[in-house]
């Protein structure tokens, strides 16, 4: 085995530079009135460096991520960094995969609600085994070397589960990156996966458009075109050139809240007041997780893998989808703020879909913003499978 047990310990020099750095920031000009118009409201901004640099307590951020078991695992010759929560007896193995702009610690809120329902208002054999890795090049986890990782994501949490936590059979869940792993569990890894559960339908599915699209299916890809014109200058930058944008935001604590916290109030169902969803401290907890371990940049690379892969890459992606099994159950959760929301006949496109729920409010961040909500969910989704765990 090569697991290792593993505690978030951040330098006392690293919090010190931090501060530092947030004292001698240079602020940028503001247009009159613009708000958060032409990008991150600068006085939003000076506000939350200023309590970041004053009031933020890091320490005590830090000790509320380590009460959960934390591990890592040489996968392939890398290291991988996970949350391993064990259940109930009878619980089954729930692997959460978390996107951008955020973190494992997306799902810190919704680990206890899954592993021990009984004490969060549900049954005690809806219990799960959760295990929340940081994906590679994120948070703890280490940096990829080579190009196109990315598309073997699903290889080494596959491992993860298999070989090192000896997880037959589990349920993957995810959104953003998440969705992407989940999906290629399910076609590369059926025999393995009890089933996934999404909150979104992965978005390089919109460059297939079939010939039989249903008026919702037409509706949605111009939504999702329209997005990408007016909001997704950012994956465009992130896919392009990575490097030249991270070398500022890895200098600069500012700059790097401006750059994810713009997407915590654009992506999340807060009506334009971020701290309706967000406190501070849960913002700031996910920005100085990217500041200590300097992984903005790792971060940006799935947006460069996906929009710099040659043809040979997509052909044998095609052919893994053609081969890939149909029969592994699939259920979403659709939250009504989320970049785009699909109709269900774009998600059996792609899915075996059993389940399907459009949730009254929430949005990207599902279990951050709507955690009770997700796992109940979650568990309706998958007691019927028990059974196949």
């Amino acid at each position: 085995m090569t697991i290792q047990t593993f505690e978030i310990e951040v330098q006392r020099s690293v919090l010190d530079d931090v501060k530092e750095r947030l004292r001698r920031t240079r602020w940028t000009d503001a247009i009159e009135g613009a708000g958060w118009e032409y990008g991150t409201n600068p006085e939003y901004l000076k506000q939350l460096c200023d309590y970041w640099r004053d009031t933020f307590d890091w320490q005590k951020q830090q000790a509320d991520m380590n009460a959960f078991k934390h591990f890592r695992a040489d996968v392939d010759g890398g290291g991988i960094h996970f949350i391993h929560e064990r259940g109930n007896g009878g619980a089954i193995p729930i692997l959460l995969v978390h996107g951008w702009p955020d973190s494992f610690a997306r799902f810190l809120k919704i680990i206890p609600m899954l592993a021990h329902p009984e004490a969060h208002g549900g049954d005690a054999r809806d219990s799960f085994d959760v295990i929340v890795p940081s994906l590679p090049g994120y948070g703890f986890s280490d940096k990829p070397r080579k190009p196109e990782l990315t598309f073997n994501f699903a290889a080494l949490l596959h491992k993860l589960m298999v070989d090192e936590l000896g997880y037959q059979r589990f349920a993957v869940q995810g959104g953003d990156w998440g969705g992407m792993v989940a999906e290629h569990m399910a076609r590369s890894y059926a025999s393995s996966v009890i089933g996934v559960h999404l909150t979104d339908v992965p978005f390089y599915h919109m460059f297939q458009k079939p010939s039989d699209m249903t008026g919702a299916e037409e509706k949605y890809l111009k939504k999702m075109e329209a997005f990408q014109q007016k909001d997704g200058a950012y994956a465009l930058i992130q896919g392009t050139r990575p490097l030249t944008l991270a070398q500022g935001l890895n200098d600069s604590p500012a700059g790097l809240a401006a750059w994810l916290v713009e997407k915590f109030r654009a992506w999340s169902d807060c009506d334009g007041d971020v701290e309706k969803r967000f406190t501070k401290d849960e913002m700031l907890t996910h920005v100085m997780i990217y500041w200590a371990t300097q992984t903005i940049a790792t971060s940006f690379y799935p947006y460069y893998d996906l929009m710099n892969a040659g043809a040979m890459r997509w052909i044998s992606e095609t052919i893994k989808t053609w081969i890939g099994s149909s029969s592994v159950p699939a259920g979403f959760a659709l939250f009504p703020k989320d970049l785009v929301t699909p109709p269900r006949e774009w998600a059996e496109r792609f899915f075996n879909v059993q389940r399907w729920a459009e949730m009254p409010r929430g949005g990207h961040f599902a279990a951050a913003e709507e955690p009770e909500m997700l796992a109940d969910e979650l568990r309706a989704m998958f007691r019927p499978l028990r059974t196949a765990g």
